[in-house]
């Protein structure tokens, strides 16, 4: 057996491989571009090496789109043929037995399988890494808060990627509002680990949902040398920077953040695809002219509006087709939730079930000027289902409270800012309210 810098244990596998997979475990913590590269290294080095083949796998789960979904299915049998009977360590066999919900869309129980492995051996920080983004992906804030919690009880701050740890429960306890002691984690996370991206990006979301902005925009760029090396995390942290000027009013920089850092080249990553549409969206809810910086991602939406790997990516893709008048790709992306909805075979159904299929209906009345509002059936807190982070999901927040106030629905209006009120402090609750005003007065004029 041979065991990893980061606590890993695996059977069978030569000193190169190991290297090799320790570097694409880096990569994956510290969000750096060469993991799959790394990958294919310990592969080479190694064909049977278990943990690359079911890593491999889970990573194809986070991209959530049909073809990598496939691409874990084929990479996961591959990982449990590699599987030694009687030989293989407990770290193999939840590695693979995650590998195989996660790529069947059970994220969750993926997860739960990998925690049960964590209970046992708490220093494998792969393990700890690939549980919290998939809770993170299921919107499963509690959860993560829990593994973040029993993992740095059991952690020595003088072991391999302690930072790292420190990073996670830090995003972990600002996902659940615990937002001083998510700063002072995080802060921590980046002096034990200066490449630590998830925990500068942990603490840079406590500024913003605190209403600390200014804050925010200085730690951003304090640390932007460290997270412009990063994978498309980058253009996230820069999401999240241009978010902070549009705090301000200066739409303008904001812009130029889009067009330089956020989207500089178009991409099919459902998590380039949010952080543009939720720019451009929250630009358009506030009268800010965009150009043609929607045509390339209507043309994404096309392509993807019979694609339900998940209900948090159709959404934004919804949000585009709206916001171009295109009303086939719309109802084409409904059908596509609605279809999932009927189902209960992946977390993901019971996401469209319970709030995918509301949402979508409501942004795509936005198509319709005659359409009338209802009452919401949907719980408010299922929003968080949907998976991403408070700051992510806020866009759909913002759109539920803006079709409120726009149609004079003063009870679901309230309903809608008090949650959101629940989880950051900034100026768009008085949008809103501006937005009532004036809504008020063109029916009085009508």
């Amino acid at each position: 057996m041979a065991i990893d810098i980061y606590s890993g244990e695996h059977s069978r596998v030569s000193g190169k491989a190991i290297e090799a997979f320790e570097t694409a475990v880096w990569n994956v913590l510290a969000h750096r571009p060469d993991a799959a590269t790394a990958i294919e290294d310990a592969l080479a080095a190694e064909p049977d090496f278990v943990a690359a083949h079911a890593l491999r796998a889970l990573c194809c789960v986070s991209l959530a789109r049909a073809e990598t979904i496939e691409a874990a299915h084929t990479h996961a049998a591959t990982a449990r043929a590699a599987l030694r009977p009687g030989a293989a360590t407990p770290g193999e066999h939840a590695l693979v037995c995650a590998a195989e919900h996660a790529a069947a869309g059970r994220l969750l129980r993926a997860a739960d399988r990998l925690d049960a492995h964590l209970t046992e051996q708490p220093r494998d920080l792969l393990a700890l890494k690939l549980s919290h983004g998939l809770r993170f992906m299921s919107g499963d804030a509690a959860g993560m808060l829990r593994t973040t919690r029993q993992a740095v009880a059991r952690w020595s701050p003088t072991a391999p990627g302690y930072g790292y740890v420190l990073g996670c429960h830090s995003f972990a306890l600002g996902e659940n509002g615990e937002l001083a002691e998510a700063e002072r984690v995080g802060l921590s996370a980046v002096e034990h680990e200066p490449l630590d991206a998830w925990g500068a990006h942990a603490v840079g979301h406590v500024y913003e949902t605190s209403g600390r902005i200014e804050d925010g925009i200085a730690w951003l760029e304090q640390t932007r040398d460290m997270w412009s090396g990063c994978n498309n995390f980058a253009f996230h942290m820069a999401w999240h920077l241009a978010l902070c000027h549009m705090a301000r009013g200066r739409a303008d920089v904001a812009l130029e953040l889009y067009d330089r850092h956020v989207r500089p080249r178009p991409t099919d990553d459902f998590r380039d695809v949010a952080n543009a549409v939720s720019l451009l969206w929250r630009l358009r809810q506030e009268g800010v002219a965009v150009g043609d910086r929607w045509r390339e991602l209507a043309e994404l939406a096309q392509r993807r509006a019979g694609d339900c790997s998940l209900v948090f990516a159709l959404l934004h893709h919804l949000l585009t087709a709206v916001a171009v008048g295109d009303r086939a790709t719309a109802v084409a992306i409904i059908a596509t939730i609605e279809r999932g909805a009927r189902s209960d075979e992946r977390d993901q159904d019971r996401v469209a079930r319970v709030i995918g299929v509301e949402l979508a209906a409501r942004f795509a009345g936005l198509l319709d000027e005659d359409a009338r509002p209802t009452p919401y059936r949907m719980e408010l807190e299922e929003v968080r289902r949907l998976g991403g982070s408070a700051a992510q999901r806020d866009v759909f927040l913002r759109t539920l409270a803006l079709l409120a106030a726009e149609n004079g629905s003063q009870h679901e209006l309230e309903r809608v800012l008090k949650a959101r009120g629940r989880l950051r402090a900034d100026r768009f609750e008085q949008i809103a309210r501006t937005r009532t005003k004036q809504s008020a007065r063109t029916l009085e004029v009508a």
